[in-house]
């Protein structure tokens, strides 16, 4: 690796001396060394390379091989590489990831209780916005369920996939992200919809650095959805909080809410209706108003922003 230079220690060291005391002056200060407790496993190992094929594809090779040698799967492990051969995104979607990038997959045993899990997706989208406002693009904005876009250019995207280990059917999930942090020049077919964080600064990112501060916010984020299930283990029916403090930050970060859409589970390909985004559900569900007045709440799919309003 050249410009990716990182250990799980120095994670840990930065996430205890300068994540947590950031944390610590928020509104959940008085709690915050828990919830870092709960996510430290996050990056707890981290697997450096300098090409591969796709990350999730080796974090299931590590899987299968931990499992067929009659060892425990590292929950947390992080897999980065400088460059990925085979990367692809939702459906048949290839996602470009050349070097300068910030290209990898998170290992998780989905230990969360089911209405925990589905807040996941948005925890990932909090994350990636999060770092990204820290390095200075305060006009990125989460469009959902997890993409960070800047008006309609992409800086990062998320993809969830479930994997089975062979020997104690255990699952686990895979969590890949991408993120355009020093990479330029994108295929012609993305020149128009993509764009990265050198880009649109002008200049250049320590990507160790950038990585780093990824890396923990997904320890404060994922860390957040044990603490409040371990706190409040039937939420949201007896809870402090008045929204999910997962829920809260997204909403802050997302520029979906009010905005007309067209709706779809592969929108690209098969667009299914346009609606009015009205707000996100207690489980992160989509709340759409049709053009009809009824109203509709999507778990899965995907969005597009609609540019010149046609119904509402």
């Amino acid at each position: 690796m050249h410009d990716l230079q990182l250990t799980a220690t120095e994670i840990q060291r930065y996430i205890q001396e300068e994540e947590l005391p950031r944390r610590c002056k928020s509104v959940l200060a008085s709690d915050a060394a828990e919830i870092m407790r709960y996510g430290s496993f996050v990056g707890s190992e981290v697997e450096l390379h300098a090409c591969l094929g796709r990350a999730m594809d080796h974090g299931r090779l590590y899987i299968d091989s931990r499992e067929k040698s009659g060892k425990s799967v590292h929950n947390g492990r992080i897999i980065l590489a400088e460059t990925l051969t085979k990367s692809k995104g939702r459906f048949t979607r290839s996602w470009h990831a050349p070097h300068g990038g910030l290209w990898g997959c998170l290992v998780h045993a989905p230990t969360l209780l089911p209405r925990s899990t589905m807040l996941l997706s948005l925890a990932l989208g909090v994350s990636a916005c999060e770092a990204i406002r820290k390095a200075g693009i305060d006009e990125a904005h989460i469009r959902w369920i997890n993409d960070i876009i800047v008006g309609e250019a992409k800086l990062a995207g998320f993809l969830v996939e479930s994997h089975t280990g062979p020997r104690w059917r255990e699952n686990f999930h895979l969590i890949g992200f991408g993120i355009n942090v020093n990479n330029e020049s994108f295929p012609s077919e993305l020149e128009d919809t993509a764009t990265s964080l050198r880009k649109i600064l002008g200049r250049s990112l320590s990507l160790s650095d950038f990585c780093r501060d990824f890396i923990a916010n997904l320890a404060w984020n994922i860390g957040l959805l044990y603490f409040v299930e371990a706190r409040w283990p039937d939420w949201p029916e007896t809870c402090v909080f008045d929204i999910h403090p997962v829920l809260a930050s997204w909403q802050e970060l997302t520029d979906s809410i009010g905005r007309e859409v067209t709706f779809g589970y592969d929108v690209m390909e098969k667009p299914q209706y346009n609606a009015k985004v009205t707000g996100i559900s207690e489980d992160g569900g989509l709340q759409l108003l049709l053009p009809d007045g009824t109203s509709t709440i999507e778990h899965s799919g995907e969005i597009r922003y609609v540019p010149k309003s046609k119904y509402f």
